[in-house]
């Protein structure tokens, strides 16, 4: 080894001895003929002392360097605390420069307000930043973690494909053309399911894996073209079975990594609940202010806003004392998300209600109103009036930057809980049906004769679980019986022939034998975010895109020269075409 110790080891105990470091240095300060650095390596840094500047004439920021010195305990008083090796420091008698560091496209200490497409661009350089590499390490433990858990609950490690067919999962494929076959393509999995689905026909009961997965959708920053789920697959079990897993795996993670115990057994709150209280599948249950609906209440209203097949309602604590321009910075809000505005009615001091919904109201609508939403006086109300499923989730999204605008969310708390009994199908907006989750979820047993004459009502054995209003994983039991599947095709509308030419390789397995199973997929990049305090995915990722794709460090994607496009086939047709 170049090192005997790491910098970020040394402590009190090692004074008097002589050790040899490596690593990068992080700050340079000269104090008239003597010349202090950080030496910083994965482990921390230690301070460095050159009696003789002469010694440390050349060394730069971040230049790779080695030194030999003798560990000192630190003069009193210039000790640091914050600084696990702020006790001591190692004064230098040889150092050697490994290598040399160009000037820094941005500082490495206290790089903040530094663009995003600079610190991707120099990624390897932003993962020295003491808070990404952290982030890195979290991610890799967390990761050995669920190895364990997975192992000791004798799941088996199973790679699927990369390169596949094209199967319809809710997303566009990425695309792959082959060489040699020109006009056909391989796609690449937008998830393993199909693929796990058939390692439990295969008889292996339990299998998982760390697995990539590819989407060409729309990016926002929870979002990548590539990321990775921990997928999840059991033969023999109900939903109980594999929420009790779940609750195993994430506790472990949080646990050791964060320090946080989860107390099991987690609260499930149904599909429905979730969407009336909270305007979400996904709720956010670190602060209050659930929606009230008033459809009822409004009932005979003579105002033609509030004449509507639902009307809700939701609390700004505080909300009566903003401005004018406040006011109507929530409707251009409301309009970037689709609607046409928020109604308001703003709560005085003395009770009596104000802004330009309260003159349209009754005077029993007005005297009543505080009482049923409960808002004390000071407060706003704001209203979503429409189709159920459009105001709710207005007023959901509303209730969220209430929380956020007037700091409700404690953002030190854990809350977690699974969200149950989604529906089976949704509306197409074309006079059809569509699967929520995907066409091989299971219907709950209640549902299981008859979800094809009630398929707006039919609910789907299916869970995910919710971590501070964030969505971290989902599953379902899946349909294992050739005559359910077939019902739930009819249902989407999907022919025979196109289920055959869809999912011919995986119909054709369960003519087998195939046993009862469920399972859930976990997404890492999201569960690590979390772990590790970030706001977005790309925290977490060593190598990621921008929102729009890019790859600032490698510039993908790129052209392809017309060779290139040649040999691949791109433009040749299909034989069967041609």
């Amino acid at each position: 080894m170049i090192r005997t110790h790491e910098a970020g080891s040394l402590r009190k105990e090692h004074a008097g001895q002589q050790v040899t470091l490596a690593g990068w240095v992080a700050r340079r300060r000269d104090h008239g003929g003597v010349v202090f650095i950080d030496l910083r390596d994965a482990s921390g840094s230690s301070q460095v002392v050159f009696r003789e500047e002469d010694d440390a004439h050349g060394l730069r920021a971040e230049y790779c360097v080695k030194v030999v010195g003798q560990v000192r305990v630190r003069p009193e008083g210039n000790e640091n605390p914050e600084l696990p090796t702020g006790a001591i420091e190692v004064v230098a008698s040889e150092v050697e420069v490994l290598s040399e560091s160009a000037p820094l496209p941005f500082p490495i200490e206290g790089s903040t307000g530094v663009s995003e497409e600079a610190r991707l661009k120099y990624r390897y350089l932003d993962i020295r930043r003491q808070q990404v590499a952290r982030a890195m390490r979290i991610r890799s433990k967390a990761t050995y973690l669920a190895h364990q858990v997975m192992d000791e609950h004798g799941f088996n490690y199973i790679e699927t494909p990369t390169l596949t067919r094209s199967t319809p999962e809710g997303a566009r494929d990425f695309l792959v053309p082959v060489r040699l076959q020109p006009g056909s393509w391989y796609a690449l999995p937008q998830s393993p399911q199909l693929f796990k689905q058939l390692l439990m026909v295969a008889g292996l009961e339990r299998y998982y894996q760390l697995a990539r997965c590819f989407r060409d959708e729309d990016l926002r920053a929870d979002r990548q073209p590539e990321f990775t789920q921990i997928d999840v697959e059991m033969s023999f079990v109900d939903q109980d079975d594999v929420i009790a897993l779940g609750e195993a795996l994430i506790g472990r993670i949080w646990k050791e990594t964060v320090g946080y115990e989860l107390p099991t057994p987690l609260p499930r709150m149904t599909y429905a609940d979730a969407m009336s209280r909270y305007g979400s599948d996904k709720p956010d249950l670190r602060f209050g202010q659930e929606l009230v609906e008033m459809t009822d209440y409004f009932a005979d209203t003579t105002f033609r806003v509030f004449q509507a097949p639902y009307v809700g309602a939701v609390v700004m604590p505080g909300g009566a004392s903003q401005t004018r321009k406040e006011l109507d910075g929530w409707q251009d809000w409301a309009k970037s998300r689709g609607a046409r505005g928020l109604a308001y009615v703003l709560v005085g001091e003395d009770g009596t209600l104000g802004g330009p919904v309260a003159k349209n109201l009754s005077e029993s609508e007005a005297s009543g109103l505080a009482a049923k939403t409960g808002a004390e006086p000071g407060d706003a109300i704001f209203f979503a009036a429409g189709t159920a499923s459009a105001s709710r989730d207005l007023l959901g999204a509303a209730r969220l930057e209430i929380g956020r605008r007037c700091g409700l969310i404690d953002e030190s708390q854990w809350n977690f809980l699974w969200i149950v009994d989604a529906p089976m199908f949704e509306e197409d907006g074309e006079g059809g049906w569509t699967a929520v989750h995907h066409p091989f979820t299971g219907p709950k047993p209640e549902w299981a004769d008859n979800f094809q004459d009630h398929p707006g009502e039919a609910l789907a054995y299916a869970y995910d679980m919710v971590c501070n209003g964030m969505e971290i994983g989902g599953g379902s039991i899946r349909i294992h019986r050739a005559e359910m599947q077939q019902r739930v095709f009819d249902v989407l509308g999907i022919s025979k022939e196109d289920a055959e030419n869809k999912f011919g390789f995986l119909l054709e397995a369960f003519k087998y034998g195939p046993p009862p199973h469920g399972g859930i997929a976990y997404g890492w990049d999201r569960i690590c975010m979390l772990l590790a305090g970030g706001d977005s995915i790309r925290d977490v990722i060593a190598f990621p895109k921008t929102a729009s794709g890019f790859d600032p460090l490698t510039g993908a994607p790129t052209p392809i020269t017309l060779e290139q496009r040649k040999e691949a086939g791109v433009d040749a047709k299909p034989k069967a075409e041609a």
